[in-house]
C-alpha cells in the first residue's frame, strides 16, 4: 500500500503523476482545500510536500499523528515549524541545490534589467522615443557587487558577478574560509561599499527587514538593490520611500512581503523591475526538485538518511 502524501503546493499533472507512482496523493494547493484535507484525512498522512512560503504549522502537524516526513520542494523552509516537527521525531528535508543556478541566473537578469533600464527602454522604443532623449544607464561590468548571504546561491551569484568583471564583497554570519571575496561583518558597511546589492539570505524572523531605511541610504542614489531571497528581508515601505525620494537608483525584486498579492506600493516608484517569485522556477529546476523529493522520500521510507536533510 502506498504511503499517503499531502501536497500543499501547485504542481502540474506530469509531476503529480510521477509522484503518484510512489504515493497515494491528496492534493490541496488552495487554502480551503488544505483546511479540508487536514481536517478530513489528517490521521492518514505519513508525508507532506510543501515549500518555504506555504509552510506547515504546528497545529497541522498535530492533526497528522502518523506523519513521518515533511519536505520543502525548494531550498527554503522558513514557514515549516521545524522545532515542532523535531519534537515528534518527524524527518524534514528540502530541495537544496536543485534550483541554485536558476535563481542565480534570475538575480543577474534582474540586475541587468534594472541597471540597464531594459523595461523602460523597451517602452520608450515602442513609444518612438530615441536614445538622445533618455538618461544613460550605467555599466554593470566593472562595478562593486555586494551579496548578502554567501550560501550556495550566493556563491553562484558571485561567480556570475565575477564573469562581469565585478569586484565581489559579501556579508554572512561569519566569513567563508574558502571564499576569495571581501568580507563585511555588517550589512551597512557592505551597502556603503557596493554599487549593487543582491539579497540571497534565508528568510525568517532573524532577517526580517534586514534591509531597511538605514541600509538603503547607505546604498545610495547610484546604488541598485536586487532581492531573490524572501520578501520579508526588505522593508517594502522603506524601499518605496527611498525610490520615490531618489535615495536608491533602482530595485529588481522577485519576492515581496505581500505575496502572492503584488507590492502595489512599488507600482508608481521609478526604476523598479518586478517578477512573481519565479527565480527558482524553470523546467530544469522543477524536474530536479521533484526528483530530489522522490529520492528524499524513498530514502526515508527505506530507513536510510535523507539525501537533503534540513539540519
Amino acid at each position: 500500500m502506498k504511503p499517503a502524501l499531502l501536497i500543499l503546493i501547485q504542481l502540474d499533472s506530469e509531476h503529480l503523476a510521477r509522484i503518484g507512482e510512489h504515493y497515494a496523493i491528496r492534493y490541496a494547493p488552495t487554502t480551503a482545500g488544505r483546511v479540508a484535507e487536514v481536517a478530513t484525512h489528517g490521521p492518514t498522512f505519513r508525508a507532506v510536500l510543501t515549500n518555504g512560503t506555504t509552510g506547515l504549522t504546528a497545529d497541522e502537524i498535530d492533526a497528522m499523528p502518523e506523519l513521518e516526513l515533511v519536505c520543502a520542494l525548494g531550498a527554503g523552509y522558513e514557514n515549516i515549524d521545524i522545532a515542532h516537527a523535531r519534537t515528534r521525531g518527524i524527518a524534514v528535508g528540502n530541495g537544496a541545490g536543485t534550483n541554485d543556478s536558476c535563481v542565480a541566473d534570475h538575480a543577474m537578469a534582474l540586475l541587468l534589467a534594472t541597471v540597464r533600464r531594459v523595461p523602460a527602454l523597451d517602452r520608450a522604443t515602442r513609444d518612438g522615443i530615441w536614445r538622445n532623449a533618455l538618461p544613460l544607464p550605467p555599466n554593470v561590468s566593472g562595478k562593486k557587487l555586494g551579496i548578502i548571504g554567501l550560501g550556495t546561491i550566493g556563491r553562484r551569484i558571485a561567480q556570475r558577478g565575477a564573469a562581469f568583471d565585478c569586484e565581489v564583497g559579501y556579508h554572512n554570519r561569519k566569513p567563508r574560509a574558502d571564499a576569495p571575496y571581501r568580507y563585511f561583518d555588517n550589512v551597512k558597511a557592505l551597502a556603503e561599499w557596493a554599487d549593487y546589492l543582491i539579497i540571497a539570505t534565508p528568510g525568517g524572523a532573524e532577517t526580517r527587514h534586514l534591509v531597511n531605511t538605514e541600509i538603503l541610504r547607505a546604498l545610495g542614489p547610484r546604488g541598485y538593490l536586487v532581492n531573490i531571497a524572501r520578501g520579508s528581508v526588505v522593508d517594502t515601505s522603506a524601499l518605496a520611500d527611498a525610490l520615490q525620494a531618489g535615495e536608491v537608483g533602482g530595485a529588481g525584486l522577485d519576492v515581496y512581503e505581500s505575496e502572492p498579492a503584488p507590492p502595489v506600493e512599488l507600482f508608481d516608484c521609478p526604476n523598479v523591475v518586478l517578477t512573481p517569485h519565479m527565480a527558482g522556477w524553470s523546467p530544469e529546476a522543477i524536474n530536479a526538485s521533484i526528483q530530489q523529493f522522490i529520492e528524499n522520500a524513498r530514502c526515508h521510507f527505506a530507513g536510510e538518511p535523507l539525501v537533503a536533510p534540513v539540519n
